[in-house]
């Protein structure tokens, strides 16, 4: 079975975390969507790494790690990346298996994706600029660039192809400002690496491990609520972020999906623009930020912060079958004396516990429920049954509000700040 871990709210929740913290208990790690735009923190042994595209297991010795179909790479970024942890993991290249039909972004790619956001004005989708959702176009317009294609004859000209087409698109927005030569020098010198990788047909690779028994663990970046088609669209990721996605983005069926760990905030935030009915925009909202050092691990940016939104969770647990619940830097809501929790929605007159067609037009007003918050410090090293009684009560009204059992609770970022009940 391939069990799945991925993101409840709009990204940014722990994953990189837990799915190292999980990675023992499984044989594969495999990433199924998204691209460099992720960032999955990873702190042990007092070190930090930041994940764009590689899977989280690749620290721990035993463990295959496979960057799936579904996701789209870029070159240059990848070996960055693995610049960034090598000294750690100087094996890494015996346990990185690369899918031939993972979709490349191409230098192009990211001046296609600058261009458009410049064009945008005041009325940017709050793009990371990486290249994403050019590339996932181009890859269902039929016009993508895939991995193995590099190992072809004729990738030359099919590269050259692609950038063309890109350039008359750039042209016609009237941006200029890039240095094309000097990012085609660095994405062709990354390609000779890339083809020194172990590039494989990932779909059968993973169906392999299936049927041998081995258990696998699909990766998710972003969040659900980022989802290309539940997520609060047109503020929203290229690609399916839900447990559906693991589907196209390994190539396994849908009777292969075993458990699914669904990761949250104990709180929110957000990174860019679009809807986000629970944001704090008073001294609260600044102190969940600096408490929770919310900052983009990829890009630096300041997240947007604000209260658990139960209706969406709510939602995202729907949409994902979601089994066991992972909630994450609940340390960070220690020293406060209210905690606001967002009950329902209210949309004109009326009030809903259901997540709207469009959060952008509804106009919706989060509802809030205030509890009692609790001093802290919280400590992992005693266990759930000693915390304190008011993180207790606020763990049990979660559970109750979704209906679903808070298995993992995060109190840190290392590897040990971790209860399971």
């Amino acid at each position: 079975m391939v069990d799945v871990i991925l993101g409840l709210q709009w990204g940014d929740e722990g994953k990189g975390k837990i799915a190292d913290y999980l990675t023992p208990k499984y044989d594969v790690v495999a990433r199924f969507q998204g691209g460099p735009n992720a960032g999955h923190s990873l702190e042990f042994e007092g070190k930090k790494f930041v994940l764009n595209t590689i899977p989280s297991g690749i620290f721990h010795k035993t463990t295959t790690n496979v960057i799936g179909n579904g996701v789209v790479i870029d070159p240059v970024r990848l070996f960055q990346e693995i610049d960034r942890f090598i000294a750690e993991v100087p094996d890494y290249a015996d346990r990185l298996l690369v899918s031939k039909k993972a979709h490349l972004i191409l230098p192009t790619h990211r001046i296609v994706d600058a261009a458009l956001e410049n064009a945008k004005g005041d009325k940017k989708i709050g793009s990371t600029l990486r290249g994403i959702g050019p590339t996932y176009r181009d890859k269902t317009g039929r016009h993508g660039v895939r991995v193995g294609d590099v190992l072809l004859p004729d990738f030359k000209a099919r590269y050259e192809e692609a950038r063309d087409r890109h350039l008359e698109q750039v042209k016609w927005l009237e941006y200029t400002d890039f240095d094309l030569e000097k990012e085609e020098a660095e994405f062709y010198a990354a390609l000779e690496q890339l083809k020194k990788l172990q590039l494989i047909n990932s779909e059968y690779f993973i169906n392999k491990c299936i049927k041998d028994g081995k258990k696998i663990l699909a990766e998710g970046a972003q969040g659900s609520m980022l989802d290309i088609d539940f997520g609060t669209y047109p503020y929203v990721t290229s690609s399916n972020t839900i447990t559906a996605g693991v589907c196209n983005g390994l190539g396994i069926a849908p009777k292969h999906i075993g458990k699914v760990y669904g990761i949250f905030k104990a709180y929110c935030t957000r990174v860019g623009s679009g809807p986000f009915p629970t944001e704090d925009f008073g001294e609260e909202g600044e102190w969940l930020r600096k408490q929770g050092n919310e900052f983009g691990a990829t890009t630096g940016r300041p997240r947007r912060t604000g209260w658990l939104d139960l209706v969406a969770l709510r939602y995202t647990c729907m949409l994902n079958g979601v089994d066991e619940l992972i909630m994450m830097k609940s340390d960070i809501l220690c020293g406060s004396d209210k905690i606001r929790v967002c009950e329902s929605y209210k949309i004109g007159n009326e009030t809903t516990d259901e997540v709207p067609a469009s959060l952008v037009e509804s106009g919706v007003e989060a509802v809030y429920t205030n509890l009692p918050g609790w001093v802290g410090p919280l400590n992992y090293a005693e266990g759930f049954d000693n915390l304190e009684g008011t993180f207790k009560d606020y763990i049990q009204y979660i559970e109750n509000a979704i209906d679903t059992r808070i298995k993992i609770i995060s109190l840190g970022p290392e590897r040990e700040n971790t209860i399971v009940r």
